[in-house]
C-alpha cells in the first residue's frame, strides 16, 4: 500500500509541475501579443525597413578570343530623404532651384511640376522621394550630387544612392539575338533583371550570381551600411562566336536583305569538325524608312533555330532523300530518269520543275537531277523506290536525326516536323512531295547540322554556341563535343553525295556562288511558303546550304532568306551570293593566310598571283606576304609584276602621254584610273585583272574616246 501511495504522489507532482509550465507558456504567449506588441512590431519593421538586399554583378558573355559581348556597368537612382533634420533646415530656400536642376536635366516634367511634386512629398515626411525618373549613369550622378540640397551629402542632404547594374553590349548590334535580352522576370522585377532570350535566358542560373544582405544602422545620427552576407557575382559564359567572322556574315546577309527586301533573313557560320558555331546572324524587318518605303532590319528574332525560321526546306532536303535511297542500294547517281518537260502529274497532284516554262531537260543520270534541282526527277527517283514500302524511306531519314530537335543551349528551338506512313496527315501523295522538301518542316540550324555530317566525312556532331563557363577567371564546365551520330551512312554513299554537291556549284543551280580560288559545294533551296493550307504566288524562301573549301571542308555554312522582293527569288540566286560573299572573305581570312603561313618552303610553293599597279601599293603587299622580291630600279609609278620560281619581279612600267596606256594585268580600279586620266571614256566588263583592252596600247586616240577591257 505504501508503495501505491508513493507512485500516486509522484504522479502528482508531475501533473503539477506540467500544468505550471503550461501556464507559464500561456502567459508568456499573451504578454508577447498584448504586453509586447507595439515593441516587437517596431522591431519586425526596423528589420524590413532597413534590411538591404546587394545586387550581384551579373557575369559577362564573351566571344571565342575574350572580347566581350555582354557586360554590366551600373546606374542609380537618387532618392531624398525628405524628413532628415538638415533637409528641413534648407528646404523652403533650396527646394526651387533643386526643381530648377532636375527640370535642366531631365526635362520630362516642367519645373513647376517637379516642385509641386516635391513639396508634396516633403509635407508628407517622405523618406525616400525618387528624384530621377529614370536610371542615371556615373557622370550624371555627380553633376545631381551637386544639386541644391543633395550637395549638403547623405546625412545633412538627406541623399540615398542606389545601385542597380545595367545591361550593356559593347560590340553594339552584333550576335545581339543570340546573346539574348533582360527582363522584369515573373515577379515585376522584384528581384531584378533576369535572362529572357538567347544566352542571357539559358544561362541564367550561371550569369545572374546571388545577392547579399546588410543593414542600415543609425549611429548618432548617420546612416551606415553593415554587409552580413557578401554577395556572390554570376559566373562568365565563354561563346565559341568570333567577332571578325560575325561581323562578315552580318555585313553579307544584311546587304541581300537591304537589296532584296525580304521580310527576314538568317546566315550560320559552322566549323565542320567541332560543330562550333563560328558566327551566327538573324535579321527581321523592325520599321520602314518613310522617305524610300524600305525595310529597316534588326535582330529581332532568332529565326536560325526558332520556331519561327521552322519552315519548309525545299531542295535542300533533297540530299537527305538521294542519300537514302542511294545508302539503300536503290538507286545510283549514273542511273537515268526522264523528267519530260518538267511537269509531270502524280495521282491527283502535279510535280513542277522550277524552269518547266522553257521545256524542262528530259532524260538525266541521277546526279544531273540534283544538280539541276530537278522536282519531277527526284520525286520520281523517290516514288519508284519507296511507293510501296514508305516507312523505309522515312525510318531511314529518323535514323539521320532529322525528326529531332538537337536541343542546343539556347531555349526556344523549333521542333522539326515530319510525317509518318500511316498517320492520318500522310496522303497519297505525301511521298512525292516530302522528296523535294515540302510537307515537313526544320529549322535552318538543323539542315546545316545533316549537310555538316557530309562535310565531316559522315560524322555528325551537336552544333555548339558554348565553349566554356568560367567563375572567377576558373574553368567550372567545359562544354565538350557531342556526337549525334558517328557514321551518317557508308563512305561509299559520302562520295557520291560530294560529287553531286560539287557538281551544283560546277554545272549546276550553284554556278554563280564557285569560287575561282577554291572549290564550294552545296545546294539551293527555293521553296514556296505556304499561308493557310495554300500557296500564294510570291512567297518563296530562299536558301543555299554547303561548305567550304570542297576538297578538304572547314566551314559548313546555310543561308536562308524570306519572301525576297523583286521578281528574284531563286536559292542560286538570292541566298547564293550571300554564301559566296562570306565564304570568300572568311577563307581570305582563315583559311588562305594560315596555309600561307603553315607553308616553310618558300621557293617551292605557289605563289599568290598579284595584279599589276600602283608601285607604293604592290611593295605594301609583297613586304606584308614575306614574299621573296626581286626590284629593278623603278622609278614610275606604275610596276608590272612577274611570278619566277620562289621570287616576285616588280620591274617599271611606263605610261606614255598622249598614247593609250598598257593596263594589261592590272586590277579594275588602277586600269580605270590610269585610261581616264589620260582621257579616255572607259567601259569595264568582267572581274579581276584585265587580260584585253579594245584599244592597242601605245597607239594615238582622240580625247573622250571609249576604250573597252575585259577582265577575267
Amino acid at each position: 500500500m505504501g508503495v501505491r501511495k508513493t507512485i500516486i504522489v509522484r504522479i502528482a507532482i508531475i501533473y503539477f509541475l506540467m500544468f505550471l509550465l503550461g501556464v507559464i507558456v500561456v502567459v508568456k504567449i499573451a504578454a508577447i501579443q498584448n504586453i509586447k506588441t507595439e515593441r516587437w512590431k517596431q522591431i519586425a519593421e526596423n528589420l524590413n525597413n532597413n534590411t538591404v538586399i546587394t545586387e550581384a554583378n551579373r557575369g559577362n558573355i564573351y566571344a571565342d578570343d575574350y572580347s566581350v559581348l555582354a557586360t554590366s556597368v551600373p546606374g542609380y537612382y537618387v532618392r531624398l530623404d525628405l524628413a532628415a533634420p538638415g533637409v528641413k533646415q534648407v528646404y523652403e530656400q533650396e527646394s526651387d532651384s533643386l526643381a530648377y536642376y532636375l527640370f535642366s536635366m531631365f526635362g520630362n516634367e516642367s519645373k513647376a511640376k517637379y516642385k509641386q511634386k516635391l513639396d508634396a512629398a516633403y509635407r508628407s515626411g517622405n523618406r525616400g522621394f525618387t528624384i530621377t525618373p529614370r536610371k542615371v549613369d556615373y557622370i550624371e550622378l555627380q553633376k545631381i550630387k551637386n544639386f541644391p540640397i543633395l550637395r549638403r551629402g547623405q546625412n545633412r542632404g538627406g541623399r540615398i544612392i542606389e545601385t542597380e547594374n545595367k545591361r550593356i553590349l559593347p560590340l553594339g548590334s552584333l550576335a545581339a539575338r543570340t546573346v539574348g535580352t533582360l527582363n522584369k522576370g515573373a515577379y515585376g522585377g522584384v528581384h531584378g533583371n533576369i535572362g529572357y532570350t538567347g544566352i542571357e535566358g539559358a544561362f541564367e542560373p550561371y550569369l545572374k550570381g546571388e545577392p547579399g544582405i546588410g543593414y542600415k544602422q543609425n549611429l548618432s545620427g548617420r546612416w551606415v551600411t553593415r554587409t552580413e552576407i557578401e554577395p556572390r557575382d554570376g559566373m562568365d559564359i565563354i561563346t565559341t562566336l568570333n567577332i571578325k567572322l560575325q561581323d562578315i556574315v552580318e555585313t553579307a546577309l544584311l546587304g541581300q536583305l537591304n537589296k532584296s527586301q525580304a521580310d527576314w533573313g538568317t546566315a550560320i557560320l559552322m566549323e565542320v569538325k567541332t560543330g562550333k558555331i563560328k558566327a551566327i546572324a538573324n535579321f527581321g524587318v523592325a520599321d520602314t524608312d518613310e522617305n524610300t518605303n524600305n525595310n529597316i532590319y534588326t535582330e529581332n528574332y532568332n529565326y536560325a533555330l526558332g520556331h519561327a525560321g521552322c519552315y519548309e526546306p525545299g531542295s535542300t532536303f533533297k540530299l537527305m532523300s538521294l542519300m537514302v535511297a542511294m545508302e539503300q542500294g536503290l538507286v545510283d547517281t549514273s542511273d537515268v530518269y526522264d523528267t519530260g518537260n518538267g511537269i509531270w502529274k502524280y495521282k491527283d497532284r502535279t510535280v513542277y520543275d522550277s524552269d518547266w516554262r522553257y521545256g524542262g531537260h528530259g532524260v538525266m543520270t541521277v546526279k544531273q537531277i540534283f544538280e539541276k534541282s530537278s522536282n519531277v526527277g527526284v520525286a520520281k527517283i523517290i516514288t519508284s523506290c519507296y511507293e510501296k514500302k514508305p516507312k523505309d524511306y522515312v525510318d531511314r531519314l529518323y535514323d539521320f536525326g532529322l525528326n529531332k530537335p538537337l536541343n542546343i543551349e539556347i531555349i526556344g528551338e523549333g521542333i522539326p516536323f515530319m510525317k509518318y506512313p500511316g498517320e492520318k496527315d500522310w496522303w497519297g501523295t505525301t511521298l512525292a512531295w516530302m522528296s523535294y522538301g515540302y510537307e515537313i518542316k526544320m529549322t535552318p540550324l538543323q539542315v546545316l547540322t545533316f549537310y555538316n555530317a557530309v562535310a565531316n566525312n559522315g560524322k555528325m556532331v551537336k552544333p555548339s554556341l558554348i565553349k566554356e563557363i568560367r567563375d572567377g577567371g576558373i574553368v567550372v564546365k567545359n562544354f565538350k563535343q557531342e556526337v549525334l551520330n558517328p557514321m551518317i551512312v557508308s563512305k561509299e554513299t559520302l562520295g557520291k553525295a560530294k560529287k553531286m554537291l560539287e557538281g551544283v556549284c560546277e554545272s549546276g543551280t550553284g554556278t554563280n556562288v564557285s569560287s575561282k580560288v577554291f572549290k564550294i559545294a552545296g545546294k539551293t533551296g527555293t521553296a514556296q511558303i505556304a499561308a493557310n493550307g495554300e500557296y500564294p504566288k510570291g512567297l518563296y524562301l530562299a536558301s543555299f546550304a554547303g561548305y567550304f573549301p570542297a576538297d578538304d571542308p572547314v566551314y559548313s555554312m546555310i543561308v536562308t532568306v524570306n519572301s525576297p522582293r523583286g521578281g528574284i527569288y531563286y536559292g542560286g540566286s538570292v541566298a547564293g551570293p550571300v554564301f559566296k560573299e562570306i565564304a570568300e572573305k572568311v577563307y581570305a581570312r582563315e583559311i588562305g593566310i594560315t596555309k600561307l603561313a603553315e607553308s616553310d618552303d618558300t621557293d617551292n610553293s605557289q605563289l599568290p598571283e598579284i595584279k599589276n599597279g600602283r608601285q607604293e601599293d604592290i611593295l605594301e603587299v609583297l613586304n606584308h606576304l614575306k614574299l621573296n622580291t626581286v626590284q629593278a630600279d623603278v622609278r614610275s609609278d606604275y610596276v608590272e609584276v612577274k611570278s619566277g620560281e620562289g621570287t616576285v619581279q616588280v620591274e617599271g612600267k611606263e605610261i606614255p602621254e598622249g598614247k593609250v596606256p598598257d593596263v594589261m594585268g592590272m586590277g579594275a580600279s588602277d586600269a580605270v584610273f590610269l585610261l581616264e586620266n589620260a582621257g579616255l571614256s572607259v567601259k569595264v566588263q568582267g572581274m579581276g585583272k584585265v587580260k584585253k583592252q579594245s584599244l592597242l596600247p601605245g597607239s594615238g586616240f582622240r580625247q573622250g574616246q571609249l576604250i573597252y577591257i575585259t577582265l577575267s
